[in-house]
């Protein structure tokens, strides 16, 4: 079972420059760092990040479409590599070994966090009708699994539409980021009509949010990154 959340208080923390916050990130895309570091540190003062970038777990959960044993085993030693390193909580920035990164808590006494969460919990809050927009199949089945599991939770049954964005996330991975936007932008117009709220499945297709605020009678847009970080308001209460 889940060990219960450790908590520490930033302000107090902030005054002791020799403890302070410590909060341990895990990304598979190495883009996303500075971003994420920006939104920890905006939501808890004076609080340390300590960031572990591995690509091979997102290519090798890609090859085999589902996340593979060793993947999950080196999921748990990150999060053990966290705790050992004295962070008080191992934030994974990749919504496609969530997860496991559930299932890496039970190995750990810090809390090991899914950024997808909030946004999963959210969209449920948000509309009857959710779409589920994903440029990667390995990302698409997870984030759809946590809605679902979500709405349980809150005892509701919405309608559920996971979609592809396919030629996207090649297109990211060759740096085409206005090919990526595009092809993204496109699939979200199709599914818009369907929603009363579209999930972002991956923290690199938050961006494009900005581009959908002119289309009108669009549905709420929800992405990981800043719904992610209020959950550490609990760890770090």
């Amino acid at each position: 079972m889940n060990s219960p959340l450790k908590t520490i208080n930033p302000a107090v923390a902030a005054q002791d420059t020799n403890h302070p916050p410590v909060l341990a990130m895990l990304h598979t895309v190495p883009g996303l760092v500075a971003g994420m570091e920006t939104l920890a540190a905006g939501t808890v003062p004076g609080l340390r990040v300590l960031h572990y970038v591995d690509e091979s777990l997102l290519q090798d959960t890609i090859a085999t479409g589902t996340t593979p044993g060793h993947v999950r085993r080196r999921l748990v030693n990150y999060a053990r590599y966290a705790e050992e390193s004295g962070a008080q909580a191992l934030l994974v920035s990749c919504s496609s070994i969530g997860e496991a990164a559930t299932a890496a808590a039970d190995f750990v006494s810090i809390p090991v966090l899914r950024i997808d969460t909030p946004m999963a919990e959210l969209a449920v809050l948000s509309g009857e009708r959710i779409g589920v927009l994903a440029t990667l199949s390995a990302t698409l089945g997870p984030t759809t699994r946590l809605v679902q599991d979500s709405a349980k939770r809150q005892n509701k049954t919405p309608t559920i539409t996971a979609k592809i964005v396919d030629g996207a996330f090649p297109a990211l991975r060759a740096g085409d980021r206005a090919m990526h936007d595009s092809l993204v932008l496109a699939t979200f117009s199709e599914l818009a009509a369907q929603c009363d709220v579209i999930v972002l499945a991956q923290a690199s297709m938050a961006r494009v949010i900005e581009h959908t605020e002119d289309k009108a009678g669009r549905p709420i847009v929800l992405a990981s990154p800043d719904s992610g970080m209020t959950q550490l308001s609990t760890v770090f209460a």
